[in-house]
C-alpha cells in the first residue's frame, strides 16, 4: 500500500497527543482501553498515546498462554510482572528504551469495507514513512512489524470496537534487548521472516534515541499536544478496577 492509499484511509486530520504518569503498567493498560472506549462512544478524538516504562515487565497479548509463551519462573525470581492487554498479538518485553505508543482511531464503514489487513497495512505503513523521512531504512515486514536490517524493532497489535480502533506497539531505542530472550520463550508463532532466529539475532534497537522517536510518531501522525477529559480518566478508572486490578485477568490461560 502507498501513501496515497494510506491517506484514503487515515487522511491528514490531526490527532491529539497525550502522555501521561502512573503508579503502575496496570493504570497505563487500563489508560489505553479507556481511550478506545472513549473515542468509541464519540466523547474524544483521535489520540496518539505515548509513554515508556522504567522497569522491566512482560505484556501478554489477551489470547497467549502464559506457559507456553514466557518464561514465568524466571520472571517471578527477578519480580518481573507479567499482564495482559486487550489486544491480540504476542507477548513483549517492555522497559526503559523501550518507548510504547498507542493510536487511537475513529473508524467508519470505508475501514470495516477495507478490511483488518488493509488497515493495519495503511497504519504501519504511514508509520515506517515517518521513519523513512527522517532518513531511516525501516521496512514493514510480517503482518505488523517494523524493522531495520531485516531484524525487528517494533511490534504492533490491535483492537477494533464499533466505532474506534486501538492499535498499539513498542519501539526499542535503547532496551537492554538480553532481556527479551531471558523474559520469552521463542514464540508460538512467527512471520516468516523471522526464518527462526531466536530474539537476540531476530530483534534489534531502532537508530534513533526517544526524542527523536517521539518527533517521528507525532509528525507521522499530525499529533499535537492535549489534555485528558475527566470521562476518559474515569473510564480509565473504571476499567482498573474491575479488569488490569484483578490478578485474574492477567493470569488468563497460564
Amino acid at each position: 500500500m502507498n501513501g496515497g492509499e494510506a491517506d484514503a484511509l487515515f487522511g491528514p486530520a490531526p490527532l491529539r497527543w497525550l502522555e501521561a504518569t502512573f503508579p503502575a503498567v496496570e493504570n497505563a493498560l487500563a489508560l489505553e482501553e479507556g481511550l478506545l472506549a472513549a473515542v468509541d462512544a464519540g466523547e474524544s478524538p483521535g489520540t496518539l498515546f505515548l509513554w515508556e516504562w522504567s522497569t522491566p515487565a512482560v505484556i501478554v497479548g489477551r489470547s497467549n498462554v502464559i506457559s507456553r509463551e514466557v518464561n514465568a519462573e524466571v520472571c517471578r525470581q527477578d519480580g518481573v510482572p507479567i499482564l495482559r492487554r486487550c489486544s491480540g498479538g504476542g507477548a513483549v518485553v517492555i522497559g526503559r528504551g523501550c518507548l510504547c505508543y498507542a493510536l487511537i482511531l475513529p473508524i467508519g464503514p470505508e475501514h470495516r469495507a477495507a478490511g483488518i489487513p488493509a488497515v493495519t497495512r495503511a497504519i504501519m505503513q504511514r508509520t515506517a514513512t515517518g521513519f523513512v523521512a527522517a532518513g531511516h531504512a525501516v521496512t514493514v515486514e510480517g503482518i505488523s512489524d517494523l524493522a531495520h536490517g531485516g531484524r525487528k524493532f517494533s511490534g504492533n497489535s490491535q483492537r477494533w470496537n464499533r466505532a474506534a480502533l486501538l492499535h498499539h506497539g513498542t519501539v526499542l531505542y535503547d532496551f537492554e534487548l538480553s532481556q527479551i530472550g531471558r523474559y520469552l520463550r521463542f514464540p508460538s508463532r512467527q512471520p516468516d521472516y523471522r526464518t527462526d532466529r531466536d530474539h537476540a539475532a531476530f530483534v534489534c534497537n531502532a537508530p534513533v534515541s526517544k526524542s527523536e522517536t517521539v518527533s517521528i510518531l507525532t509528525s507521522a501522525w499530525n499529533a499535537t499536544s492535549g489534555t485528558w477529559l475527566p470521562t476518559e480518566s474515569a473510564r480509565a478508572g473504571d476499567l482498573l478496577h474491575a479488569r488490569y486490578a484483578d490478578t485474574a485477568w492477567h493470569r488468563g490461560q497460564e
